[in-house]
């Protein structure tokens, strides 16, 4: 291209000083590339808009002002092939035309991963929550790299800055050591969801209650007192945690019973089971479709104990259902005449010991 327009220009070159033909040319390079340019960013917006794919629209938008830069810094490279300068001056607009370069592939890279990040957290709760700092970390690496590399191109070793980056990063790894761990626990929270917004969880230390928001140094626990618990990420990877979401939500409602020694057991069964049927159609919060479940488990001291299983929507449910479960069942065991014994305990004490007790 460059032999074209020394050809082009050779006639004009023998009557007409460089320091208007360079010029013009310059101006001319500028309005056409950027025509071009107009053009072909117009069709690949549109082609973008039917896209079903997003992130061809992100890399229209970044690429946009980027190439504006580059096709500066070629005009500038250009401008500096043909004027009659120093040598210094020379250079001086070849590293300008590097700068421009370097710039334009940062500002790209700055504007795609941001816009990438803004996309794709709204997907992703983790990125929704800490995309600031998301943001932050990564433009700085690349505005770092940058200059990096720029300083380089002019001539100044980067060695030295390497080393007081290694050393400095190592100092604030030790520093920030509890803070890196919990935003990498957190990384690791998401990605592999033991948790999520919205589960009811119960951890080890006996705390339970809702995620409300998993973040990229702690997780907050809203407990059933409305009171919020917050967990370091670290700490909850590391510790037992049952979660009651997973696999599903519906939970299984364990209701201990006892009746008495003298009770006939398959009229209680019976008459248990009916009540259980009725709490499921009447209880919106059960799981209509769950047949209700009754064994006896053991002769204890004062009762025949049994066990009924009815099925909540989910945990929180099962208040309401062993609130409704226990009161009707109490009223049906009264009409019915089943007793539902006290704990009773007998004293077995020897005739001597009896007379001697009475006498004294």
């Amino acid at each position: 291209m460059i032999e074209t327009l020394n050809q082009w220009l050779s006639p004009i070159k023998s009557f007409i000083s460089p320091w208007v033909y360079a010029p013009v040319l310059f101006v001319l390079w500028l309005l056409v590339l950027n025509g071009v340019r107009t053009i072909f960013f117009i069709r690949v917006k549109n082609f973008a808009k039917n896209s079903p794919f997003p992130i061809s629209g992100i890399l229209v938008e970044a690429t946009r002002f980027p190439a504006a830069l580059l096709i500066l810094g070629s005009g500038i490279w250009i401008l500096g092939l043909f004027l009659p300068m120093e040598l210094k001056v020379q250079k001086a607009m070849l590293l300008l035309t590097q700068a421009t370069v370097i710039l334009s592939i940062i500002l790209f890279l700055d504007r795609w991963i941001k816009e990438f990040v803004m996309l794709f957290s709204d997907r992703v709760e983790f990125a929704f929550i800490s995309k600031g700092l998301l943001c932050g970390i990564i433009r700085g690496t690349i505005l770092g790299l940058g200059l990096l590399i720029f300083l380089d191109l002019i001539g100044i070793s980067i060695t030295p800055i390497l080393a007081s980056l290694g050393i400095g990063s190592l100092a604030v790894a030790l520093a920030l050591q509890d803070t890196l761990a919990n935003f990498f626990a957190g990384i690791y929270i998401t990605l592999d969801q033991p948790v999520r917004e919205g589960d009811f969880v119960k951890l080890e230390s006996g705390e339970e209650g809702y995620v409300k928001e998993v973040g990229w140094r702690s997780t907050k626990i809203q407990l059933l007192p409305d009171k919020v618990v917050i967990v370091p990420n670290q700490k909850l990877i590391s510790s037992i945690v049952t979660n009651f979401y997973m696999p599903t939500r519906e939970f299984s409602v364990v209701i201990p019973i006892g009746v008495h020694h003298d009770s006939d057991l398959r009229k209680v069964e019976e008459i248990t089971i009916d009540i259980a049927k009725q709490v499921i159609k009447t209880v919106p919060s059960t799981v209509q479709n769950f047949e209700p479940i009754i064994r006896y488990t053991a002769f204890a001291e004062s009762s025949i104990n049994f066990n009924v299983v009815l099925h909540a929507r989910e945990i929180s449910d099962q208040h309401l259902i062993k609130h409704e479960f226990i009161k009707a069942l109490h009223e049906r065991y009264k009409k019915e005449g089943i007793v539902i014994p006290y704990p009773t305990q007998t004293l077995d004490i020897p005739a001597e010991t009896f007379e001697k007790l009475r006498n004294h």
